[in-house]
C-alpha cells in the first residue's frame, strides 16, 4: 500500500560549517572528478553501482538519472495542464503560499532549482515588483516636489522595478527550460530572470552566492537528495534560506485509502489521455510514496548544515 501523503513546506535558515569543513565534504562529494585520487575514483564508482528506485522498478543510481530525465522530456509540453487536472488547480495556491511564506524584499537573489517551467520564478518577480513600487510610492509622496516627468521616469526603469532582484532557475532538464522561457516570452517576464542548465547534486554556481534557495516538488526525484541538500548549502550566503515545497506523509487511514485510490487509479490514467504517457505519471506517483518521511526528511536538511528547520503541513491530516 502506498504511503498517505499531505502537502509539507519545510523552511530552513542559517549556516551552521565552517567554510574548511564544507570544503572537505565537498571534496568528498566531489572525488570521482578527473584528477582524484585512484581510491576516491573507485569508491565513487562504487556509489554510482549502488541500487535505488525508480518508481516501482529498482535500477541503478547511474541510470536513475537517464530515466527521470526522460520523464520531464516526455512530460515537459503537457506539465502545466497536468499539474492543474491532477491537483484541480491547488498546486496554484500551494505556489502563492511558498512566495508569501518566503517575503522577498527588493534586492533579493534568488535560486529556484528544478523550476523549469517558471512557475515560481514567475510569482517571485511579481512579488518584489510589487514590494518595489509600494516602496517607490512612499518615497515618492516624500517628495512632493518631484515633477511628472521624473515620477513617469521611475516608473519606466524595468530592471529598477525589481529593486535589484534577480530569480537564476536552474534545471536539468531542457526540455522543461524550453517550455519556462517560452511562458516567459509569452507573459512578458524579461528583467531579473535567467536561465541556466544545472544538475541540482553539482550546481554550477560559486559558494554563498543566493540569499534563497527554492525547490518545489523536485527535491525527490533527484537520486542523491543529501547531495543536493549540501549544495543547497554551499551556495546560500551565510544566514540564507532554504525553501522546499514538497509531499509528505499524513496519519489518516481515511486519506490513505482515498489517496491510494486517486494516485494509482486516475493520475496514470489522466497522464495517458492528456499527455498521451502512462508510465511517467506513474513513477511521479510512486516517486512521491516513496520520499522520506518528515523527521527522516529534517535530520538529511540538518545534517546538511543547516539549522531553525520548519515543517509545515499546508494540508490537513
Amino acid at each position: 500500500m502506498a504511503a498517505p501523503r499531505s502537502l509539507a513546506l519545510w523552511n530552513c535558515c542559517g549556516r551552521r560549517w565552517s567554510r574548511a569543513m564544507r570544503g572537505c565534504q565537498l571534496l568528498g562529494l566531489r572525488s570521482s572528478w578527473p584528477g582524484a585520487p585512484l581510491s576516491a575514483r573507485l569508491l565513487s564508482q562504487e556509489k554510482r553501482a549502488t541500487e535505488t528506485h525508480f518508481g516501482f522498478e529498482t535500477v541503478s543510481e547511474e541510470e536513475k538519472g537517464g530515466k527521470v530525465y526522460q520523464v520531464f522530456e516526455s512530460v515537459a509540453k503537457k506539465y502545466d495542464v497536468m499539474n492543474d487536472m491532477m491537483s484541480l488547480g491547488i498546486h496554484r495556491l500551494w505556489k502563492d503560499l511558498l512566495i508569501w511564506k518566503m517575503h522577498p524584499l527588493p534586492g533579493t537573489q534568488l535560486l529556484d532549482v528544478a523550476g523549469g517551467t517558471g512557475d515560481i520564478a514567475f510569482r517571485f518577480l511579481n512579488y518584489v515588483q510589487s514590494q518595489h513600487q509600494r516602496k517607490q510610492k512612499r518615497q515618492l509622496r516624500a517628495q512632493q516636489s518631484l515633477s511628472w516627468e521624473e515620477i513617469a521616469k521611475e516608473y519606466q526603469n524595468e530592471e529598477d522595478s525589481l529593486g535589484g532582484s534577480h530569480v537564476m532557475v536552474c534545471d536539468i532538464n531542457k526540455e522543461m527550460l524550453k517550455v519556462g522561457k517560452q511562458k516567459a516570452l509569452a507573459q512578458g517576464y524579461r528583467a531579473g530572470l535567467a536561465w541556466v542548465l544545472g544538475d541540482a547534486e553539482e550546481l554550477p554556481f560559486d559558494d554563498d552566492k543566493f540569499d534563497i534557495y527554492t525547490i518545489a516538488f523536485g527535491i525527490r526525484n533527484v537520486t542523491h537528495i543529501d547531495q543536493a541538500l549540501q549544495e543547497a548549502h554551499r551556495v546560500l550566503k551565510p544566514g540564507g534560506r532554504f525553501l522546499c515545497l514538497e509531499f509528505s506523509q499524513v496519519n489518516n487511514p481515511l486519506i490513505s485509502r482515498l489517496y491510494d485510490l486517486y494516485s494509482f487509479q486516475v493520475i496514470p490514467v489522466l497522464g495517458e489521455v492528456i499527455a498521451g504517457d502512462w508510465k511517467s505519471y506513474q513513477y511521479l506517483v510512486e516517486s512521491i510514496r516513496r520520499f522520506p518521511s518528515q523527521e527522516e526528511f529534517k535530520e538529511m536538511i540538518e545534517d546538511a548544515g543547516f539549522h531553525k528547520v520548519t515543517y509545515e503541513s499546508l494540508t490537513s491530516d
